[in-house]
Parts: C-alpha cells; sequence; structure tokens
C-alpha cells in the first residue's frame, strides 16, 4: 500500500491489506484473497541464502582484509550507455540513440568513471579512508558478501550485526558456475561448503577465481532483528524470498513447488539480490546458524513458481494489456 510506482498495485492491494489486519486464519485468507498467475511458464530456479557469523577482529591481522563501509566518494548517477554500430546478432544497424542507465562511479577530475573492481579493491585502493568496521578472512568475508549480511564474532565473545550499504556499480559473477565450467569441483563437491574447501586447498588460484567476480559489497552496522531485506524491513527464516522486481512485486506472496522439497510452501517477496534475476528465479532465505548454512549452501532446485495477486488483478491486466502484449497465464 506504500508503493508509489505506477502500477496500479496499491489499488490492486487495497482489499487484500485491509482484510489482513484482521484475518485470523491465514490459510482462509490466502486460499480465499488472492488468485494465483504464472510469469511466463513458471519454470522457476530456487537457491538459499542464509545469515553466516564469521570470527573477525577489531585490529588488522595478517592474512585478513577489511569488511567495508560505503565508500562517500561512490555515485550513482544516470550514464548514456551506447549500442555499437550493428547488432551482432542481426548484422543490422543498431539505432543512434543513446540510452540513460544508472550507474555507479566516481568522480575523478570533473569527469565520470567506473568504481574499482573487487580486484582493485582488495589490493588497498580504498586505505587510509577510514572505512573498516573490522578485519575477517578473505573467503569467510566474500561469501558473506555473496549472503548480503552477517554477523561478525569476536574474539570476546561480542557480536556485530552487518548488512548490506551497496556495491561497487560491477556485475556480479558466480564463482560457483565458474568452478563447473572448469572442472575444478567433483562430484558431490558443488555445494557452498565443496567451493569453500576448493578455495583453501588452491590459496593462490582461489584468489584468482574470486577475483573475478568484479562485484564487491559495502556493509553497515545494524541493530535491532534480523537482517534488512530490499523493502527496508527484517527478512524472516523460512519466510523471506529474494526475487527480481521487475517481475515480482515485493511484498507478493510466492507459492514454490521444486524437486528439492524443503523449498515447496509459500514465501514472501521482501528482498533482492546480484544473482537474482529473471521472472522465475528466487532466493530463499533461511536464517542464521549451522543448520541454515547447510541447507542453503546445498539448494539448486528447479520447479514451478506461482505469484499469489489479489482477487481482481488478472482482469485489470487483461483489460489494460501488458508491455510484452500477452495476458498473465492463470
Amino acid at each position: 500500500m506504500r508503493r508509489t510506482d505506477n502500477s496500479g498495485i496499491a489499488a490492486d492491494w487495497r482489499a487484500a491489506c485491509e482484510r489482513a489486519r484482521v484475518e485470523a486464519d491465514a490459510r482462509s485468507f490466502f486460499t480465499s484473497a488472492f488468485e494465483t498467475a504464472q510469469v511466463g511458464d513458471g519454470a522457476a530456479m530456487v537457491t538459499g541464502y542464509y545469515e553466516p557469523e564469521i570470527a573477525a577482529s577489531r585490529e588488522p591481522q595478517p592474512g585478513l582484509v577489511p569488511v567495508l563501509r560505503m565508500p562517500p566518494e561512490l555515485v550513482e548517477q544516470q550514464v548514456p550507455v551506447c549500442p555499437p554500430a550493428v547488432d551482432p546478432a542481426t548484422q543490422q544497424p543498431n539505432p543512434a540513440a543513446c540510452p540513460l542507465q544508472k550507474q555507479r562511479g566516481r568522480i575523478v577530475d570533473g569527469q565520470y568513471i567506473p568504481y574499482y573492481d573487487r580486484a582493485e579493491i582488495e589490493a588497498g585502493a580504498l586505505n587510509g579512508q577510514g572505512l573498516e568496521i573490522a578485519w575477517a578472512d578473505p573467503i569467510d568475508l566474500f561469501f558473506l558478501q555473496i549472503q548480503g549480511s552477517g554477523r561478525l564474532r569476536f574474539a570476546d565473545g561480542s557480536i556485530v550485526r552487518i548488512g548490506y550499504a551497496g556495491q561497487n556499480g560491477h556485475p556480479y559473477t558466480g564463482i560457483g558456475s565458474l568452478m563447473r565450467q572448469r572442472g575444478l569441483l567433483g562430484a558431490g563437491q558443488t555445494s557452498m561448503q565443496g567451493m569453500v574447501a576448493w578455495l583453501r586447498a588452491n590459496p593462490e588460484a582461489g584468489r584468482a577465481l574470486m577475483n573475478e567476480n568484479r562485484s564487491y559489497v559495502f556493509f553497515r552496522e545494524l541493530t535491532g532483528p534480523g537482517p534488512l531485506g530490499a523493502m527496508g524491513l527484517p527478512v524472516t527464516p523460512q519466510g523471506s524470498v529474494a526475487a527480481d522486481p521487475r517481475f515480482v512485486p515485493l511484498g507478493a506472496p510466492v507459492f514454490i513447488d521444486v524437486e528439492h522439497a524443503v523449498a515447496d510452501g509459500l514465501w514472501i517477496a521482501q528482498d533482492t539480490g546480484g544473482a537474482i534475476k529473471g521472472p522465475n528465479r528466487f532466493d530463499t532465505f533461511w536464517g542464521p546458524g549451522e543448520e541454515a548454512a547447510r541447507i542453503a549452501g546445498g539448494l539448486l532446485s528447479r520447479g514451478k513458481a506461482w505469484l499469489l495477486l489479489p482477487l481482481g488483478t488478472l482482469d485489470r491486466i487483461a483489460r489494460e494489456g501488458t508491455s510484452a502484449g500477452a495476458p498473465a497465464q492463470r
């Protein structure tokens, strides 16, 4: 109801939101206040993420790397992106227009340039700016950045929760896919735990491999319950799911039915992610702890996904038409 876009979502959701304030039976609410729809063919790919807890130091130590706050020099602005003169797929001339796209970078001598990538930051490009929250093992921090939030555990037993503050603007590259393509992981090693074991056994090659993911995440210290999702609200273990908001309205219920039954059921789209792109791509949240890490680290499953939309939404879409020119599939 608080959304301010022009999608008509607030009007669609008003009746369901008012009913949610007084409805006592969750099953009755979700089965009678909503209708289901698939985006495209509904063929879903589902993974998992969790809130890791890693050892950290308040002072620099040999072998540790800094956990960094968002640099104030990192700016986001609209930059013209011009297509190549000829489309390589069709060999036809591209339009001369250069549409504006949001990009993150920095201003040097009055000129906008891309921001430092992972390798440059790891090499010390941001040293001396006082951005350090703590210092941690580079592999632990790498996977904490993939999760987007986590807990830092210090030697005195104190815990600091950190959450996503921003990203350097470079595209995310999943090293799991690279490792599978290059035959680096054997049978039964394709989980997060298997990747970590390979990186620790091959430190030099592992460092180079991690740097192929040029994306770098910055953090901020958090207070209050749970890590925050893209809606600015705490995400809930076994309840919140990350999705691509171009296809799934944030706040909408999603029903998942995949091969790995642990992920089956009703989730609420409350988060996004650098690797979560496409109409039926979902990342389920499992919370903190070893069991959450085990489930999330080994979860990669395919099946079907349905959006739950308030009654009447599909009729409105059918009347107004969609940007793709095709009606939603009930």
